[in-house]
């Protein structure tokens, strides 16, 4: 009797974020005895104000029996923000009162409210007692419905859109030709360093005794070793490498930068970066490095904290009330017992906070010769940044606006944030990421989540859907043609690994032996066959952690970050690996697949039916003219999670792509990975359990 489902047209056109000043219209079906239906919205983004509008009746030939429906429009603000709203309406109810004759039943309007549902496919709502919170200091239940309002001319890079990503973590990846162990000691050598002899060794879990554990132990991956396997690389269909940090530091991981304008000697310096850059180049691939911005090391040469730089740091200027270009970088204090204490990142003293937003540190990263500067100079076409939402929203805006002025536009900026980035709430506010202002896209982790909440059998093919609907719903199309969506990454277990469903101890020794059992491997095989098939499918850049594509075990930081087993690979991993190649080529040769239009065209408990296509005019969604020989016009992605295989009927003959379901037909249940289609004709298939079709319509 009640409905708005904001993912149908008929109830909010135009679909989707919108760019601000757009013209929204709204419909809402009542029952037919209400009154007083209201709209009510809410706008901003750091402050909200509260608004109303009379909803009014509008002729529907669709409307349910017993429904009225209503229609508001409203104009989005000028300024990029939030729109939140609900409806409001009265409605008759009876309930039975004490009188002095007795019992009797009184007819009464009473105030209700419709407001969104968590997990509905279409985006349909739920009466309710009470209105929407939606502050940011406020538990978010129940639910509002969202218009993500974003800048006119926010524009992402192309090369991003659809893009094949390929993140390496650079110790690991790969040892150049000329490695030997004196000369990876020699080019960094410090007491508390680990240096594996043996690249095929395990990861380091305790340190040097006078130490502990530091993430400080090393295998002599370097630049030239990436650049080595470029070949490697490319067969995997690669556009864009992501780096994790290549600055110099302390650690293997790198995130405590000590030199920002100097690639780690143990990599081989920015005369390997150079070399690295160019070979990248004669191959059309790109390179995103990842920045640190809301720390550094305390061993470094801002900080100093050990003295191992040359110049005064922070630190040392602290302690002895003397000069350094660095002091106002980071917040000092003596605590009771008069030691010197300071900001940190998480409560780690190795990595002091920076203020982000000091004028000196801005200057430093934004200004002529500072560190964007130099690093766009050398060739990096973007930058990930670390912990984006420990950043000042300023200072991000500033880092995008910088990295845009020096690329003519063309440069890239992705932020790690783990939660939906369109309604993002950080320090007692909404964070602006998603309105056209700071990052053109982020890291995918919401992606990654759905995708093995799904495979793993705890959600339903239709709740995987209807998340992945909402986030789209709420991204603008720019950002989300750009996501990073990725399955794995060096902060989370390995996507073949975390298929087994791993019970976590706690304890690094127990984690060191979780992985995949042999009694396992084929069934978390083909469960990371999906997976991957899904990054492929859906819109975004699909992102690969280096090692996936031969199925590599590692549960938590260290053991996500293994080495890549160079001359090794056989077997199941050989067999996936030749599987990865053949789904990258599939995006490599068909556009359709980086900025098609998309659709869910069918959904089971199990089962889900993904479309990739052109419009009639063989345009994408960005209204692109594509040609034939640059991809197909159409490509249908079929998922099997269930036990039992399912029966299709695919129809292309209209002027929509049908999906049914049908009775066993002549056909055999199929493990296939592609086929052609039929254009302008149904056909008829069988998915086997676990399994996954693609089909390419000519």
């Amino acid at each position: 009797m009640f409905l708005h489902a904001s993912r149908y047209l008929k109830y909010r056109t135009p679909y989707g974020a919108q760019p601000v000043d757009t013209k929204v219209t709204i419909r809402f079906d009542a029952s037919s005895d209400c009154k007083d239906v209201t709209l009510c919205y809410t706008y901003g983004l750091y402050g909200f104000s509260y608004h109303e509008e009379p909803m009014y009746e509008v002729k529907a030939e669709d409307a349910s029996v017993g429904t009225t429906r209503y229609e508001a429009g409203i104009m989005l603000p000028h300024e990029p923000g939030l729109v939140f709203y609900w409806f409001r309406f009265r409605e008759l109810f009876e309930r039975e009162v004490e009188t002095e004759e007795g019992t009797e039943t009184v007819t009464e309007y009473e105030t209700r409210y419709y407001v969104m549902e968590a997990d509905t496919e279409d985006g349909a709502g739920k009466i309710y007692h009470e209105p929407p919170r939606v502050a940011a200091d406020e538990d978010k239940y129940p639910y509002a419905w969202q218009i993500t309002t974003y800048r006119k001319d926010f524009k992402t890079p192309d090369y991003m859109k659809g893009a094949l990503i390929y993140q390496i973590f650079p110790d690991r990846f790969a040892r150049d030709e000329a490695f030997t162990v004196e000369r990876m000691i020699s080019a960094s050598d410090r007491e508390e360093r680990v240096y594996h002899e043996d690249w095929y060794e395990d990861v380091d879990i305790e340190g040097k005794p006078s130490t502990g554990y530091l993430a400080c132990d090393f295998y002599g991956g370097s630049l030239k070793g990436i650049e080595e396997h470029l070949d490697y690389i490319k067969s995997l269909g690669i556009d864009i490498i992501y780096l994790n940090p290549i600055f110099e530091a302390r650690s293997s991981h790198r995130y405590d930068t000590a030199d920002y304008l100097s690639v780690d000697p143990m990599l081989g310096g920015n005369e390997a970066f150079e070399s690295f850059k160019n070979a990248c180049e004669s191959k059309g691939i790109k390179i995103i490095l990842d920045g640190v911005f809301s720390h550094t090391g305390a061993d470094s040469r801002y900080f100093n904290k050990f003295g191992r730089y040359e110049g005064v740091g922070a630190y040392e200027a602290y302690e002895k009330g003397i000069v350094s270009p660095y002091r106002s970088w980071y917040h000092f204090y003596k605590n009771e017992h008069g030691y010197t204490v300071y900001d940190s990142w998480w409560g780690f003293p190795d990595l002091p906070n920076v203020d982000e937003n000091n004028l000196s540190y801005r200057q430093f990263i934004f200004g002529d010769g500072g560190v964007v500067d130099t690093w766009v100079k050398r060739g990096a076409s973007g930058l990930r940044l670390d912990v984006s939402d420990e950043l000042p929203d300023s200072f991000i805006r500033q880092m995008r606006d910088t990295i845009k002025a020096k690329t003519n536009g063309e440069g890239m900026l992705v932020g790690e944030v783990w939660e939906d980035a369109s309604n993002k709430c950080s320090y007692g506010s909404y964070r602006d990421f998603m309105l056209g202002n700071t990052h053109d896209s982020v890291m995918g982790y919401t992606f990654r989540t759905t995708v093995l909440e799904y495979l793993q059998g705890y959600v339903s093919a239709k709740v995987f859907n209807a998340r992945l609907e909402g986030f789209r719903e709420r991204y603008p199309a720019e950002s989300y043609y750009c996501i990073m969506n990725l399955v794995s990454s060096h902060d989370v277990p390995r996507v073949y690994t975390m298929m087994s469903k791993p019970e976590d101890t706690g304890d690094k020794g127990a984690q060191r032996e979780i992985g995949v059992s042999d009694i396992e491997a084929s069934k978390c095989a083909e469960l990371c066959k999906m997976a991957y098939a899904l990054q492929i499918e859906y819109p975004g850049a699909a992102c690969t952690y280096y090692g996936d594509e031969i199925l590599m075990n590692g549960y938590k930081d260290p053991f996500n970050r293994r080495t890549y087993p160079w001359g090794k690979v056989e077997g199941e991993a050989q067999e996936h690996l030749d599987f990865y190649r053949k789904l990258a080529a599939l995006r490599v040769q068909n556009r359709v697949l980086r900025t098609g239009f998309y659709k869910t065209s069918y959904t089971t408990e199990e089962a889900i039916v993904m479309e990739r296509y052109l419009d009639k005019d063989n345009c994408d969604f960005f209204g692109n003219k594509v040609a034939p020989e640059e991809s197909a016009g159409r490509i249908v992605l079929i998922l099997n999670r269930g036990h039992e295989g399912i029966y299709l009927s695919l129809d292309d003959s209209g002027d929509e792509f049908i999906v049914t379901e049908v009775q066993k037909p002549s056909v055999s249940l199929t493990t296939e990975i592609i086929m052609n289609g039929i254009n302008n004709g149904p056909m008829q298939v069988g998915v086997a359990t676990n399994s996954l079709l693609f089909i390419v319509y000519r």
